[in-house]
């Protein structure tokens, strides 16, 4: 049994036991061995074969462990315009979220 689900832009191909890192969402509290659920799933294979839907499949839920808290490395962006003394530079790190998966319900 595996899901497809669509988190932070990216979509993650995800079944029981895996170890994955997910965006972590602007304001979302994670505590180490915190159950959280993840995503939209767009695809579901099991038993009763393979479920897509448009979007999001209704009534299924992945739900997964939260092992880490970790941060990416950082990526540097550079504006300038030539003839105007015009610089800047901003930086952005990541945070991301390792995650267990526990089961896909539905």
């Amino acid at each position: 049994m595996y899901a497809i689900l669509r988190s932070g832009g990216k979509q993650l191909k995800v079944a029981p036991g895996d170890v994955v890192r997910v965006e972590r969402r602007a304001g979302q509290k994670a505590e180490k061995g915190q159950v959280i659920e993840l995503g939209d799933v767009v695809l579901v294979s099991g038993e009763k074969g393979v479920r897509a839907g448009k979007g999001a499949v209704p009534g299924v839920l992945v739900k997964a462990t939260v092992l880490n808290e970790v941060r990416g490395p950082k990526v540097l962006v550079f504006k300038k315009k030539r003839t105007k003394q015009f610089r800047r530079t901003k930086g952005h790190r990541q945070t991301w979220l390792e995650v267990r998966i526990d089961g896909i319900q539905g």
